[in-house]
C-alpha cells in the first residue's frame, strides 16, 4: 500500500515538474500575445480617456497603463520559450515594467511644483 503512494506521489510530482516552463504551442502563444496586445491597447486608451477627462491629471496613468500592457505582451512572448531561456525573459520583462514605472514616477514627480 505504501509503495502505491510513493510511486502515485512520485508521478504526480513527475507531471508537476514537467509542466514547468515548457513552451506553448505557437498558435496558442499567438493568440495569447494578439491577446495581451489588444487588453494593452484597451488600458491605454482607457488611462488617456481619463487624462482627457481630468485635466489635472498628468501622464503618469497613461505611462503606468502602457508599462502594463507592454509587460503583459513580453510576459505572452515569453511563454513561447522553455526552461531557462523562459525565466531569463520573463526576468527582463519584470525588470523593464519595474524601470518603466520608475521613469514615469520620477517624470511625475519632476514636473510636480
Amino acid at each position: 500500500m505504501r509503495t502505491k503512494i510513493h510511486l502515485m506521489a512520485g508521478f504526480v510530482a513527475l507531471l508537476i515538474a514537467s509542466a514547468c516552463n515548457n513552451a506553448k504551442s505557437p498558435d496558442a502563444a499567438a493568440n495569447d500575445i494578439a491577446a495581451a496586445k489588444q487588453s494593452a491597447s484597451k488600458e491605454v486608451a482607457d488611462a488617456q480617456r481619463e487624462q482627457q477627462k481630468d485635466l489635472s491629471s498628468d501622464s503618469y496613468d497613461v505611462a503606468v497603463a502602457r508599462a502594463d500592457g507592454e509587460h503583459k505582451v513580453a510576459t505572452q512572448k515569453c511563454d513561447t520559450l522553455e526552461g531557462h531561456e523562459q525565466k531569463v525573459c520573463k526576468d527582463q520583462a519584470d525588470a523593464d515594467y519595474e524601470a518603466a514605472k520608475a521613469n514615469a514616477k520620477a517624470n511625475k514627480v519632476a514636473r510636480e511644483p
